[in-house]
Parts: structure tokens; sequence; C-alpha cells
């Protein structure tokens, strides 16, 4: 009889403990799964991206649907010689995000594609002119990796992380690829029409369990636009940098407020210099909520607020993030 007891009493036991594995496991996993579906950066043209230096497990998979409209004195090329612009821009957004182990670090590469249809107007030597553009736009390249403070991971290492973070380095590279659709005598088109790469460095700073603090630092290089209205477009750098002061609520939901700034991107046309140095400014607000256990939304808005050259306008950013394994 005591045998028998002492045998039901282990089954019990035993499969107690495995159910209270299998639970806490599931939740390990979703809590994971959320953390990193927040990992994707910011998607817009205004360089806004917080929590772009956050790891992931390596093989982590991610596919963005995102939407962004602008509006005020927006111009696909802020350079061009127009003025008083007032334009419409949507722009739709297909992403595929992947985490690799690059050298021993927790790196990323992402590809973006976009697609745009706008309505613009505005002043070219005191001449109104109207322009409607739709297509895609240059696809985006992104290799990012972190040089310090996280190296490739497994789930249960990218646990460990989020218990204890610790200051991040890391550096990035994009190039935008000219893809998009180009006109060669129009002003204004959808495509450039010409290279472009950024070379970055961003830190992330914890302040305490909520707060993160994250500083980038970047350059913008242009090739030569040989096809610009019948002449060649140079366009010197642009150095941005952004800050960023995020706040974590809870797993996967977490708020940010982004400001960047940029200077530089003279352009010179058929050999003439241009008076069109860029100094401008963008403040924005970022919001991110899980809906699901492999899914999250991200709401983001900015706003001029330091204009130079263009850049005075309006946008919203929403993406609908989905995690593939």
């Amino acid at each position: 009889m005591t045998l028998v007891f002492g045998t039901r009493l282990s089954v019990l036991v035993t499969s107690s403990c495995s159910m209270i594995y299998i639970i806490l496991n599931n939740f390990m996993k979703t809590i994971i799964i959320i953390l990193i579906m927040l990992t994707a950066s910011t998607i817009s043209g205004q360089e806004l991206s917080p929590r772009a230096y956050w790891p992931a497990p390596n093989g982590t998979k991610l596919c963005i649907l995102g939407y962004s409209h602008s509006w005020g004195d927006v111009l696909m090329d802020p350079s061009l010689p127009i003025t008083g612009v007032d334009s419409r821009i949507h722009v739709g957004i297909l992403a595929y995000q992947q985490t690799i182990n690059f050298f021993g670090s927790t790196s990323k590469f992402v590809i973006e594609i976009p697609y745009v249809i706008g309505n613009l107007k505005g002043f070219l030597d005191g001449e109104p002119r109207t322009r409607n553009i739709s297509g895609f736009s240059d696809i985006g390249l992104t290799l990012s990796a972190n040089l310090i403070g996280a190296p490739s991971m497994t789930p249960s290492e990218f646990l460990e992380l989020l218990n204890s973070p610790h200051p991040i380095l890391g550096a990035s590279v994009k190039i935008l690829v000219p893809s998009g659709h180009y006109e060669k005598d129009r002003l204004i088109n959808v495509g450039t029409n010409r290279w472009a790469i950024k070379p970055e460095l961003g830190f992330m700073m914890p302040l305490n369990d909520k707060w993160l603090f994250e500083l980038e630092l970047g350059v913008w290089f242009f090739a030569d636009n040989d096809e610009f209205l019948g002449v060649t477009r140079k366009q010197k750098p642009i150095t941005a940098t952004e800050i960023h002061i995020v706040r974590r609520f809870k797993p996967g939901f977490w708020a940010a407020l982004d400001l960047n700034f940029y200077t530089g991107g003279k352009t010179i046309v058929n050999g003439k210099l241009n008076a069109d140095l860029q100094r401008n400014s963008r403040f924005g607000i970022t919001l991110v909520y899980p809906i699901a256990r492999n899914q999250s939304l991200l709401a983001g808005f900015s706003k001029g607020v330091v204009t130079k050259s263009g850049e005075d306008f309006f946008s919203i950013l929403l993406t609908y993030n989905l995690l593939l394994n």
C-alpha cells in the first residue's frame, strides 16, 4: 500500500513539475517574442529610429508593413530649388529584418521597399508648379552590428541581458539603391537616380530598469546624379544626429521621445555651388504596443522644430510588425 501511494505521489509530482516547466517555458518564449518584435526600428525618411541597436536572439525574422503620411513643406529631395511647398505624400512600406551572427556579434540585416504616392505644389523661379508622383522609391539596405555589450545570443542569453541591461555600442551601414522610378526630364521624382550610403555609430545607456538613453551619429554620402535635367548634380555630405529617451512600461509596451538634427547637403549643379545648406531638426514621439504573441503595432509622429531649408512639415507613421519564427 505504501509502495503504491509513493509511486502515485512520484507520478503526481513529476507531472506537476512538467506542467509548471511547460507554462514557464511558454511564458518566457512569449516575453522574448514580444520584446523581439519591438526591436524593429522606425522606418521613416526623417531618420527618427529609437531602439535601432536593441539586440535580439540569433535567427529572429521579422516582417514589417508600414504606412506614413507627410504634409506641409515636404519634398522627396529637400535640396531641390522649389519654394512655397505644400505637399501631401503617402508612403507604403514593406520591410524584412533578420538577426544574424556577424563575427560573433548580434547583427541585423534589413531591407526596405517603399512605394510613394503624392501631390506636390510649389514655386520654381516664381512660377507655380504642381506634380503628381507615384511609384517605387529607392530600396534601402541596412547592416548593423553591436560592437560592445551584445554578442550573438540564444533566447536564454537574451533574457539574461533583459534582466541585467548594460551599455551597448553598435555600428551600421545603410545603403539607398537607385532603384526608384525616375524621369530624367522631371525636377521632382520618386527615385533619386544615385547611390547614397550612411555609416553610423549608435550608443545605448540604461538609466535604470525603466529608462534608456540612446545617441546615434551618422553621415550621409551621395554619389552623383548624371541625369539631372541634362546636367550633373552633386551633393555634399549630410551629418545627422539622433537622441532618444525611451520609457519601458511593461514587456512589449514602450514609448520614446525622439529628436534629430542634421546639417550639410549643399548641391552642385553643372559645376555651380548652390546656397541650399540644410540645417534642420525634427521632434517626434514613438509608441509601441503588442497586440498578440507575435504581433505589435507602432505609431509615430514628428514635426520640424528648426528648419533652414524645407522640412517644415508634419508626419505620422504606422507599422504592423509580425514575427515569422
